[in-house]
């Protein structure tokens, strides 16, 4: 394809965006440049990672990586000490379950491969240890089934960590996210759903306990950001809005006091799909 445009796969459509000069830095902040064990691996040495890892700090066995992509959330869980089932149902050698066997048979890492779509997983009741989620429960077409899989599957005391979901404040918002989220107008796919209405499936799946990590105060969803990123890029904001560039740096130069604010910014954080995580309990 000669332009920008629908594609008929998102192989094809990674593919497209891996040829353009301008988009490189949006395909390695998506970890889709090869090769794709160094992409991992830095995906596992990432800020996002770091604080998915404190949050499965004392948990070890089997874990399911649910819309494993490429594999690099995979790769991280095995790395991790969790024996890895990845979830994949698109054959792709470039973004799907090829390129996560590959991945696998590179590092040499436990990582099991099933080519199976989300909202039926094949797996006995209370399989696993561990579900992750990166960036999948925002693209259900049925968010309760998938939920209630997932929670299926789990043992008792496990827990999913979904991570990096889209989040609109009203239904009307949907339209400005997709027309200006990056990766839409290739392939299509992305969605977006109201806060209640992921935490509303969670419970109904049968989560007791649900811990909502907010945009601005978690480095899952700052990610490609730092605090330290993000607080420099909110400097150069305020000083093209109003050009006073050496107060901003003082009155916002401790990064405390930055980290201070952000509860207040949050309140006023409307973006059409900025992103939350969940860390889901099963009792």
């Amino acid at each position: 394809m000669s332009g920008e445009g629908k594609f008929t796969t998102w192989e094809e459509a990674v593919l497209w965006l891996r040829n353009q000069p301008d988009r490189g830095q949006l395909v390695r902040d998506a970890f889709y440049d090869d090769p794709l064990a160094e992409a991992a691996e830095r995906y596992f040495q990432s800020t996002e990672w770091k604080a998915v890892a404190a949050l499965l700090s004392g948990r070890k066995g089997s874990a399911l990586d649910v819309g494993a992509g490429r594999g690099i959330a995979s790769y991280a869980l095995a790395r991790s000490g969790f024996t890895v089932t990845a979830l994949e149902p698109d054959p792709s050698a470039i973004v799907g379950a090829a390129a996560i066997r590959d991945l696998a048979a590179r590092t040499h890492l436990p990582i099991q491969i099933v080519k199976e779509f989300s909202e039926r997983l094949p797996f006995a009741d209370e399989s696993f240890d561990v579900v992750f989620a990166r960036a999948v429960l925002h693209h259900m077409r049925d968010l309760d089934d998938a939920c209630r899989e997932m929670f299926r599957v789990l043992r008792p005391g496990g827990a999913l960590i979904a991570a990096r979901e889209h989040v609109i404040s009203k239904e009307a918002d949907l339209p400005q996210f997709l027309d200006q989220h990056p990766l839409h107008h290739l392939y299509g796919g992305e969605h977006a759903y109201l806060l209640d209405r992921y935490t509303d499936s969670l419970k109904s799946a049968g989560f007791a306990e649900i811990e909502i990590l907010a945009p601005l105060r978690s480095p899952i969803n700052l990610f490609p950001y730092t605090m330290e990123t993000l607080r420099t890029a909110v400097i150069a904001g305020l000083t093209r809005k109003i050009p006073i560039g050496p107060l901003w740096r003082v009155a916002l130069g401790s990064p405390s006091v930055f980290a201070s604010l952000l509860p207040l910014a949050e309140r006023f954080d409307q973006r059409p799909g900025r992103l939350f995580s969940f860390v889901c309990h099963k009792a």
